[in-house]
């Protein structure tokens, strides 16, 4: 769990009894009046170190399908359990660890050393708000509601459309996680960061063209379509990640449209049964 510099607003009752615990810890190990003290520097633990189980751990991996082709970024690594399991038990190509409390980076480190995977996997001594998260396929967090918060648009603006990130506890607002489980009383989240569908897509397509309209709020996407002037039903749209899918009434012959969104452009996806051989571009805003 993330050690930070500043105070979250929101803290669970577990939290805080961790955190009296420390303190009380703390002031058994202050020196004797008249002993000397030796200088050392404290690293202020806002947020206490509350390690995830292992299964729990399991679990989320799990639900990011992290596989061999991803890089893994864990914010708030601790003892390095999660960015170990990913490489040692999922075969990611790598994994990073970053921890502001130089004590867990040391910790983590050793058990990266114990576990055999220490050329793949890295922990720093950092804060996460610092941290370049562009190049992770998958994101793995276990922070504070507010924390949380506040990764949400850097998440959002950095990330690639179609990279996976996976929450111990604590939900992203009002942007609805795509997935949810529990393992022993513990709810894990996960999120596809979606691509930017928003906006008005010229569809050429061998069955006709159609102008088609998205509005967007996360991955939840509304459709509209019109021809001509002359509306056209749309129905079960949805977005997952880079995947487009909607449903055409052409004059009461439904056709299924999946697409795969790349910046500007979108490209049929074919094959079972789907409608294919269309393409599309969205219009200068």
């Amino acid at each position: 769990m993330q050690v930070l510099t500043h105070t979250p607003s929101r803290k669970i009752s577990g939290i805080r009894s961790a955190l009296a615990c420390a303190i009380a810890a703390a002031t058994l190990l202050l020196p004797a009046a008249g002993q000397a003290e030796t200088p050392k520097r404290w690293v202020e633990l806002d947020v206490p170190y509350v390690p995830t189980p292992d299964d729990a751990v399991a679990k989320m991996l799990e639900m990011a399908e992290v596989g061999p082709r991803d890089s893994v970024i864990d914010l708030g690594s601790g003892d390095g359990r999660i960015a170990i399991a990913a490489v040692r038990d999922r075969e990611a190509q790598n994994a990073l660890g970053v921890d502001i409390d130089p004590a867990r980076v040391k910790e983590a480190n050793a058990n990266a050393r114990k576990a055999r995977v220490e050329g793949r996997v890295t922990f720093k001594k950092q804060d996460l708000f610092k941290t370049d998260i562009a190049n992770a396929s998958v994101l793995t967090m276990y922070l504070l509601p507010d924390v949380n918060l506040a990764m949400r648009p850097v998440i959002l603006e950095k990330m690639a459309p179609g990279s996976r990130v996976v929450s111990h506890a604590f939900t992203m607002g009002d942007w609805q996680s795509d997935r949810r489980e529990m393992v022993d009383g513990r709810s894990l989240y996960l999120w596809i960061v979606p691509a930017k569908a928003a906006g008005t897509w010229q569809v050429q397509d061998p069955a006709g063209a159609f102008a088609l309209t998205l509005e967007q709020q996360y991955q939840q996407v509304r459709a509209t379509a019109q021809r001509d002037g002359a509306a056209l039903p749309v129905s079960d749209a949805t977005l997952r990640g880079t995947e487009l899918r909607f449903t055409l009434d052409d004059g009461g012959k439904p056709r299924q449209y999946v697409g795969v969104i790349e910046g500007d452009r979108m490209q049929a996806r074919s094959g079972d049964g789907l409608h294919g051989g269309w393409q599309a571009t969205r219009q200068a805003r």
